[in-house]
């Protein structure tokens, strides 16, 4: 019943004010969003996704996802565990797949399949500088 979380891919930031939080975030970081729509912001620092969600409840915090290599298979292992479903399982675009659930606590875990995601275990040894 154990899901393999393959390490932090996303965290998203309640953006009531879009226009605001993406002019702070991008004085902020130094650099403009890569994706900007007026429905959500998104930055690329350090080679993950930071995102601005003017839709997000900002008494909930950020939500941070979890890369897993199946979304559905890790949101049925965490219920099996005794969590209840938050967000159910969403092609969001470009194949980047996401979902979320409660823990019996009331934290909210995301889960996240991106095929874009290149992360450290994802680099091609011929890349590397020597």
């Amino acid at each position: 019943m154990s899901t393999e979380l393959l390490g932090l891919r996303t965290v998203i930031y309640p953006a009531p004010d879009l226009e605001a939080a993406k002019q702070w975030w991008t004085e902020f970081l130094g650099f403009e969003p890569y994706f900007d729509e007026p429905f959500y912001v998104g930055f690329d620092p350090g080679g993950y996704e930071l995102g601005l969600l003017p839709d997000a409840d900002p008494a909930e915090g950020a939500l941070t996802y979890w890369g897993v290599d199946d979304v559905n298979a890790a949101v049925d292992s965490a219920l099996e565990a005794g969590a209840t479903l938050d967000a159910e399982p969403t092609d969001v675009g470009e194949g980047i797949i996401t979902a979320s659930v409660r823990t019996p606590d009331g934290s909210i875990i995301g889960f996240i399949f991106n095929p874009h995601f290149m992360g450290e275990d994802d680099a091609d040894p011929a890349d590397e500088t020597p």
